[in-house]
């Protein structure tokens, strides 16, 4: 069911469902099935992949044959009771996830998929989810009224409202048995305590990040992959922690989107510990830029004064002469040296306005000449009258 509609109740009065129209890509934890022309089979369609609020899918076995689609809404198996979520996966595209993920679930563990959902669920659903919210602004007070170091950041309640799943983030080990028990006794349901971490708690939150877009971790990343000063090394980025560090405080998940390929331009290149020596001094490894192929020395270990640009052509070949005990003259011969930045051009510097007015015949003199002409003569005529 995907649109708007009315259904009875049991005592004839009108019913209106909530908007639940599917979106494609809304949200991000839709997936391109780029294996939609392959013929279905019957164990293709066997398990399916559904998803719930933020982060939060699974997958379930699909034992009664329905047809589903992506953005079905379906009633699953849960623990106690049954959940509502929306189908994010079919056909072939999920045995290519399972094997992405490495995960090898037992069709006899798997949890089921028991019907699509229906008018009733769907009203049921929507009343959980504006629950979350409330929730969470009170469970907060409790937990500081009983002194807890830990911040509960989102809540979950399951598509029946018999379980609610409180995400909380904390720095130590925290004791929160007598939290859960006044959570049951405020709220009525069955609590359900999972602990994330600091990039999880932004993704599910959102923001804006320094380069002025939407944080990435709550538009497309659902795995979080680690990251390390190393990443930055790579990149030749200052190590400087308040430009690294995202709003999570932790560092930037988009370090890792390119340095695949600052490790592949690096893979052939010479050392850089390794001081270049030659006849009149030695020089010392400051910096380089990968994609241009340059490495920068200078003449003290320590301090960037005098730098000279060579080729890693060039530094290749006075490490191989220094391991021969040979000390060139100099660092750089002139054929070698790194060719100088292009300059950028005004492309539009010769479009001027009138470059495309009729260029006037010899001896014509322009239009407002004439004007000029005509004006005075009739000045003079004006007064001589």
């Amino acid at each position: 069911m995907t649109e708007n509609e009315e259904i009875q109740g049991l005592a004839g009065e009108e019913i209106n469902l909530p908007d639940i129209t599917y979106r494609p890509g809304c949200n991000k934890l839709d997936c391109f099935n780029w294996l939609k022309d392959l013929p279905d089979s019957v164990l293709d369609s066997e398990i399916v992949e559904v998803r719930f609020k933020n982060t939060r899918k699974g997958f379930f076995r699909n034992v009664n044959s329905l047809r589903l689609e992506i953005g079905d809404i379906v009633a699953v198996e849960a623990s106690p009771g049954h959940d509502i979520g929306r189908v994010s996966m079919t056909g072939p595209l999920v045995r290519e996830q399972i094997r992405e993920l490495k995960v090898c679930p037992a069709l006899d563990d798997m949890k089921k998929v028991y019907r699509k959902a229906k008018p009733a669920d769907i009203i049921k659903w929507e009343e959980a989810r504006k629950l979350d919210n409330p929730t969470m602004l009170r469970s907060r007070k409790i937990a500081e009224e009983l002194k807890l170091n830990m911040k509960i950041g989102d809540v979950e309640y399951q598509g029946d409202k018999t379980k609610a799943i409180f995400y909380y983030i904390a720095d130590e080990r925290v004791d929160f048995r007598q939290l859960i028990k006044v959570l049951a006794e405020e709220f009525k349901v069955r609590i359900e305590m999972r602990q994330i971490g600091a990039r999880q708690e932004a993704g599910r939150i959102g923001g804006i990040g320094s380069c002025g877009r939407e944080l990435c971790c709550s538009i497309y990343i659902t795995s979080f992959h680690s990251v390390t000063t190393t990443h930055a090394k790579y990149q030749e980025l200052s190590l400087n922690p308040q430009k690294l560090a995202g709003q999570c405080s932790k560092l930037k998940c988009c370090l890792n989107f390119e340095v695949d390929c600052y490790v592949d331009a690096q893979r052939n290149f010479p050392s850089r510990e390794v001081p270049l020596e030659t006849a009149e001094s030695t020089a010392y490894f400051q910096k380089m830029e990968v994609h241009k192929g340059i490495y920068w020395y200078s003449s003290e270990p320590h301090s960037t004064a005098n730098l000279v640009a060579l080729p890693i052509q060039r530094v290749r070949e006075i490490q191989s002469l220094n391991r021969k005990g040979i000390k060139p003259e100099k660092l750089f011969v002139r054929d070698q040296s790194p060719a100088e930045a292009p300059v950028s051009q005004d492309l539009l510097k010769d479009n001027i306005l009138t470059r495309f007015d009729p260029e006037p015949k010899k001896n014509q003199k322009p239009s407002h000449f004439h004007k000029r002409k005509n004006r005075k003569f009739n000045d003079r005529k004006n007064r001589q009258g």
